[in-house]
C-alpha cells in the first residue's frame, strides 16, 4: 500500500508484459491495473498502457483519480451483502463484525483497502481474471446505496429503531 502526497492510497493490482512480434524481432509494452482511493469512502480503478511501466502505472493512476465512485462506508464495513457482477466474474461482499479485518484476495483487497473498509468477508466466485474481479467488485459497490439516500428517496425521515 502507497500513500502519495496528495493523500490517496494508490495499490497497483495488476501488471502485464505484453509482446508484439513484428518483423525485427519483439516488442514489448506493460499494461498496468490500478485502485486509488482516499481511505474514507471513495474509490476508483484505471488500466494505463504503456512502452515503460512507469508510464502505464501513471497513465492508470490518471484514470483511476478522474473515475472515482463514493461507497457508503459503516463503521468500518458496508451496510449489507451486496453481489458484484461482471463478464464471468462474481464477487459476494458481506459485512463483518469489528475486529475480523479484510478476509480478501487479490483485487478485492486493493480496493477495500483503498476505500477504507477495515472489517469484510469476501468471495471471488466464477473467475480469476483480475479485471473482471476487480470491475465485479467496483459493481458491487456501485449499487450500495446509504440509509439516507434510501430515505430522501422514498420521502421519509430517519428515526432510531425500536428497541
Amino acid at each position: 500500500m502507497e500513500q502519495n502526497d496528495s493523500g490517496f492510497i494508490e495499490k497497483i493490482v495488476y501488471l502485464n508484459r505484453v509482446a508484439k512480434v513484428v518483423k525485427g524481432g519483439r516488442r514489448f509494452s506493460f499494461s498496468c491495473l490500478v485502485v486509488v482511493g482516499d481511505g474514507k469512502g471513495k474509490v476508483g480503478y484505471g488500466l494505463g498502457k504503456a512502452n515503460e511501466v512507469p508510464e502505464a502505472i501513471r497513465k492508470a493512476t490518471d484514470r483511476a483519480r478522474k473515475d472515482m465512485i463514493t461507497v457508503p462506508v459503516l463503521d468500518g464495513t458496508l451496510p449489507y451483502e451486496v453481489l458484484g457482477r461482471f463478464g464471468a466474474g462474481r464477487v459476494m461482499l458481506k459485512p463483518a463484525s469489528r475486529g475480523t479485518g479484510i478476509i480478501a484476495g487479490g483485487p478485492v483487497r486493493a480496493v477495500m483497502e483503498a476505500v477504507g473498509v477495515h472489517d469484510i468477508l469476501t468471495k471471488a466466485i466464477g473467475t480469476c481474471n483480475p479485471h473482471n474481479v476487480l470491475r465485479a467488485t467496483m459493481c458491487g459497490l456501485a449499487s450500495l446505496r446509504s440509509a439516507e439516500s434510501v430515505s430522501e428517496v422514498r420521502g421519509k425521515t430517519l428515526s432510531t429503531p425500536r428497541k
